[in-house]
């Protein structure tokens, strides 16, 4: 691992690593070789990238972000590496980390380290925490990484994915504000534990004050994906939410191109890197039809495969029936089915006990955020005991051989095929989705963070420090800037928008410039 000197102080749990190492990056790979692929990948997709290209121009001059401090945690890909690369360009002063341990491509990180002039001996790039394959003890481990500045300052701004890096600055001040100790033994789950650990590790080194002050400096922050905007929700309605937030999951231009277009192109290739399984002819339940629902049967249904659905949301069912989809309940269908994906954004939708009546050899995966969809846990536990065996393929591809059940080869127990060990499947065994459609959610993010340094305040102040002040909310952009990340993308197809005269726009009630819909519209 590169950048890895004998920790100077107490080592948290078991990374061999100080909470506060003042390492300014922290990557598997910085050789030449390694650097030059991954600057190569960042020139291609930038081609790509058409939204961020145009940001770059429009902006380099101004500077719109001079004096933000952006904390990222959000997967450190070659496209997010363009990303991080243009807030650079506008201005900023960035930390990053991955929000994923699987989803960190190596060579991206080491070309962000280095940066576009600086070389493998004298890096001048941002410092990037994250390499692929981390424990969930060293993905911690990183993202307290990201959130210090070497001057032992925090971040002013955050551009989260998932919402992790805004739950340890919450979680951190809360329990300081309640004058209670960490308490790991409390925690749901190991995951849990490792947080409350850090945060106990944080309180013995720092004192009772780190959090508070580290979060009182944060304007707002950017959310990527469907659950970290639930977290954001869900903490604005409860009257915790510490400082406002953008909610960029759903921009149409992001919501639309990453989970419905960026699903229908990823997960097949993600299933088929992993496995080279035919999914021509083969029965595939996907757990959830919401946008990325719906992304990921295209993308299954393109192969030809057989699939059916399930769902809650009786919206959804029908959009489904309409479009030819069954819609189906898991216990029926579970020890029949040949490939089963989740999507839900909700957890426990696959238990240990289905998966012990599935199909010899069935593939387990998910195209949601986190990791608890499928019952790893379930699993895990009964590896413990001895009902299952966990047995390597190849690095995030795994069978699960049954010990006790009786419909597998001869009569013995059967296997099952696990991929990205429950996370996201198309950046655990795959690169993500590509270049174009990242474009478009970064894009946002991009115009997310500008506005935020610009405006943070007229959204909420930061209620750490100035309690009872106005309230932080969580807000989308603007429908006209919605449309202008469109707009950019456009040339890419060779397309061109029609022209409304005036009294066209007069009739619909819109300018010519538009917006075109209301913001109730559904796309």
């Amino acid at each position: 691992m590169i950048s890895n000197p004998l920790p100077t102080g107490p080592t948290f749990m078991n990374t061999g690593l100080s909470l506060f190492a003042d390492l300014p990056f922290k990557v598997r790979d910085l050789s030449p070789e390694t650097v030059r692929y991954g600057r190569k990948e960042l020139e291609l997709a930038l081609v790509e990238m058409p939204g961020l290209a145009s940001l770059r121009e429009e902006y380099a001059a101004s500077q719109p972000l001079a004096g933000a401090k952006i904390m990222g945690s959000l997967h450190m890909t070659v496209q997010t590496a363009v990303l991080i690369e243009t807030l650079v360009l506008l201005g900023a002063d960035v930390r990053w980390v991955s929000c994923n341990i699987f989803s960190t491509q190596d060579h991206a990180a080491a070309a962000t380290v280095v940066g576009p002039t600086g070389s493998t001996v004298d890096p001048k790039g941002v410092p990037v925490y994250a390499w692929k394959g981390e424990t969930l003890e060293e993905y911690w481990w990183c993202t307290m990484q990201a959130l210090v500045w070497p001057d032992g300052s925090g971040c002013n701004l955050i551009l989260d994915d998932g919402g992790d890096a805004t739950l340890l600055l919450h979680l951190g001040h809360e329990l300081e504000i309640k004058g209670e100790l960490p308490d790991p033994t409390k925690g749901g789950s190991h995951e849990e534990s490792v947080i409350l650990q850090l945060l106990l590790d944080v309180r013995a080194e720092k004192g009772d004050r780190y959090w508070t002050t580290m979060a009182a400096v944060v304007r707002g922050v950017s959310e990527e994906t469907t659950t970290g905007v639930h977290r954001l929700y869900e903490r604005g309605q409860n009257g915790t939410l510490l400082f406002p937030g953008i909610n960029v999951n759903d921009s149409v231009t992001k919501s639309k191109f990453d989970n419905v277009y960026g699903c229908r192109h990823s997960l097949v290739d993600a299933i088929m890197r992993a496995t080279d399984v035919l999914l021509s002819g083969k029965r595939v339940l996907v757990c959830g039809y919401g946008d990325v629902g719906k992304g990921s049967v295209e993308s299954l249904r393109g192969q030809y495969a057989r699939v059916a659905v399930t769902e809650v949301d009786p919206i959804c069912a029908l959009q489904a029936c309409m479009m030819g989809v069954d819609v189906v309940q898991i216990e029926d269908v579970v020890s029949s089915f040949d490939v089963f994906v989740t999507a839900t954004g909700n957890k426990a939708i696959l238990s240990a006990a289905h998966m012990m009546k599935m199909k010899h050899n069935a593939i387990v995966c998910n195209i949601g955020h986190f990791d608890n969809e499928i019952d790893m846990a379930g699993l895990e536990a009964m590896a413990k005991t001895g009902d299952v065996e966990k047995i390597e393929i190849k690095p995030q591809v795994h069978e699960w051989r049954f010990k006790n059940t009786t419909h597998g080869p001869n009569g013995r127990g059967h296997s099952i095929i696990v991929l990205a060990e429950g996370r996201l499947v198309n950046l655990g065994c795959a690169t993500g989705h590509p270049s174009f459609v990242m474009s478009a959610s970064f894009t946002n993010q991009t115009i997310a963070q500008i506005e935020l340094h610009r405006n943070a305040e007229s959204y909420g102040v930061n209620q750490v420090l100035q309690k009872g002040g106005k309230k932080p909310e969580v807000v989308t952009l603007p429908k006209h800037l919605d449309e202008k990340v469109a707009r950019l993308h456009l040339a890419k197809f060779g397309a061109k928008l029609t022209v409304l005269s005036d009294e066209q726009a007069a009739y619909i009630g819109v300018t010519v410039q538009g917006p075109y819909k209301a913001d109730h519209y559904r796309y």
